[in-house]
C-alpha cells in the first residue's frame, strides 16, 4: 500500500463505517436513516459489508447494552485490529503519539479505563451536579437576558446553546472562558468528517499544547476547580492530565450545545409538544429524556472490536472483528418503546443509550441532564413564542459532523 494509500485509509478512522443509506438522514431532520429504519424492521444484529470491510451492525436495544456491557468487546479504537489493518505502524505513532494516547480513557479498557473512571467519579456525582443547578440557572438566565435585550431574530447556537455548556465546564475544570474560541473552533476541526489526518494531527497538538499550559497553571496556583483537584490529589502525569481535561472539555461543551439545540428545532417543528412542555414545566425531566431518545446525536454510532469469540443476541462474532451499536436505531426500538418515531415530552422515563451503557456510560451525564432540563425550562418560560426565522429545510444541518445537531438555529419570538 502506498504511502497516498494509508493516509487515506487513516482519514477512514475518523469517518462512518457504514454505508451512507444507513447514516445520512432523510427528509425529517430528527429520523434516523431511511434505510437503517428499515434494516432494523427485518433483525437485530445485521452482517455490513462495506468499502471491503465486514462489521457487526446492533439495532436491537437489549443487544446493544449486551455489546456495550460485555468485557470482551473492546472501545480501543487507536490500537484495534482495524487500526493496524489501515495504518502503517509510522503512521499510526505519528497520529496518536505515546502523549496524545494518555488520559484518553474513552479509548481504554480495563484496568487502565478504571484507574481514570475512579479517579473522575467522585467529582461527577449527582449530588454534586444537582448543588450546580442555581449556577446553571444564573449562566441560563444571563444567556437569555442577553438575547432578549439584543432582540429577534437570533441564532439559538450562537447565544444560548452553546455558550451555556461551555460556561459551565469552563467553570467546573477552570478554564478562562477568553479562550472558548480557541478550543472551540478546534474542537470543531476534530469532529470534523472533512478533516484530515494531516489537519487531525495537527489540531490535536494544540489542543494537547493548550492543555499542558493550563495544567501547569494549576500546578503552581491550583483552585478550587476539578482540574486543580486532579492536579493536588492524584499523581497523574501532565500529560494524562492535559489528556483527561481535553475529553472533559470537548465532551463537556459539544455534545450538550447540540442536544440544546437540535432539541429546541424538534420542539418547535412540534408545536403541540412545544406548548406541553411550556404548560407543565414540571415534565422537564420527561423532555429531555425523550430529546435524547428521539434524537441520539451520536448518529454515527458506538464502535467496539471483539477481543475474543463472544455471543449476543444469538449471533457469534468473532475475534477481532467490529461491532458497531446504531443508537439512531437502538433509540427507536418498537420493542422497548410504544410508537418510537413520535416525539412525546411526557413519555414515561426509559432506559435510552444516548449516553451510552456499561463501563463507558457517559461520566458527566448528570452535569448534561441539568443544563437541559434548566435549559428548555428556561427557553420555553421566557419565550413562550419562540418560532424558526426561516423554513426548517433552511435549517444548516451538522450531517459533515461526528455529532449530529445544526450549525445555526435562526429563530424569532
Amino acid at each position: 500500500m502506498t504511502t497516498a494509500e494509508r493516509q487515506r485509509s487513516a482519514q477512514e478512522l475518523i469517518r462512518p463505517q457504514l454505508p451512507a443509506e444507513l447514516i445520512e438522514r432523510g427528509k425529517c431532520p430528527f429520523d434516523p436513516a431511511s434505510g437503517l429504519t428499515e434494516l432494523s424492521g427485518h433483525g437485530r444484529i445485521h452482517r455490513i459489508e462495506h468499502n471491503g470491510e465486514s462489521v457487526w451492525l446492533v439495532t436491537g436495544h437489549e443487544e446493544a447494552r449486551a455489546v456495550l456491557a460485555d468485557p470482551r468487546m473492546s472501545s480501543d479504537r487507536i490500537n484495534s485490529p482495524r487500526a493496524r489493518k489501515l495504518i502503517s505502524p509510522e503512521l499510526h505513532a505519528k497520529i496518536f503519539p505515546p502523549e496524545r494516547q494518555a488520559g484518553s480513557f474513552i479509548f481504554m479498557d480495563a484496568p487502565e479505563h478504571t484507574r481514570y473512571r475512579r479517579l473522575l467519579t467522585g467529582q461527577f456525582t449527582v449530588r454534586r451536579m444537582r448543588d450546580l443547578t442555581p449556577r446553571v440557572h444564573e449562566i441560563v438566565t444571563a444567556q437569555l437576558d442577553a438575547m432578549i435585550e439584543k432582540g429577534p431574530p437570533a441564532d439559538l447556537v450562537r447565544d444560548f446553546a452553546l455558550p451555556v455548556p461551555s460556561l459551565v465546564i469552563c467553570e467546573l475544570l477552570g478554564v478562562d472562558y477568553g479562550d472558548r474560541e480557541e478550543f472551540q473552533h478546534r474542537t470543531s476541526k476534530l469532529l470534523s468528517l472533512k478533516t484530515t489526518i494531516d489537519e487531525q494531527i495537527e489540531v490535536g497538538t494544540e489542543l494537547r499544547k493548550f492543555m499542558l499550559q493550563l495544567v501547569r497553571a494549576k500546578q503552581r496556583d491550583p483552585g478550587d476547580d476539578l482540574l486543580s483537584g486532579l492536579v493536588r490529589d492524584t499523581d497523574l502525569t501532565e500529560f494524562e492530565l492535559a489528556g483527561i481535561a481535553n475529553l472533559l472539555l470537548i465532551a463537556g461543551h459539544e455534545t450538550t450545545a447540540n442536544m440544546l439545540a437540535l432539541g429546541t428545532f424538534a420542539l418547535l417543528e412540534h408545536p403541540g409538544e412545544f406548548a406541553k412542555l411550556r404548560e407543565h414545566p414540571e415534565l422537564a425531566e420527561n423532555a429531555v429524556e425523550e430529546l435524547l431518545r428521539y434524537l441520539s446525536i451520536i448518529s454515527m454510532g458506538v464502535s467496539r472490536h471483539a477481543k475474543e469469540d463472544a455471543e449476543i443476541g444469538g449471533v457469534t462474532i468473532r475475534k477481532d472483528e467490529t461491532v458497531v451499536v446504531s443508537v439512531p436505531a437502538v433509540n427507536r426500538d418498537e420493542s422497548q418503546y410504544p410508537d418510537p418515531h413520535e416525539l412525546r415530552v411526557d413519555r414515561p422515563r426509559g432506559h435510552h443509550v444516548a449516553f451510552g451503557h456499561g463501563i463507558h456510560q457517559c461520566l458527566g451525564q448528570q452535569l448534561a441532564r441539568v443544563e437541559m432540563v434548566v435549559g428548555f425550562t428556561e427557553l420555553v418560560r421566557r419565550l413562550p413564542n419562540l418560532k424558526l426565522a426561516v423554513p426548517a429545510d433552511e435549517v444548516p444541518l451538522r450531517t459533515d459532523m461526528s455529532i449530529y445537531g445544526v450549525h445555526a438555529l435562526p429563530v424569532k419570538w
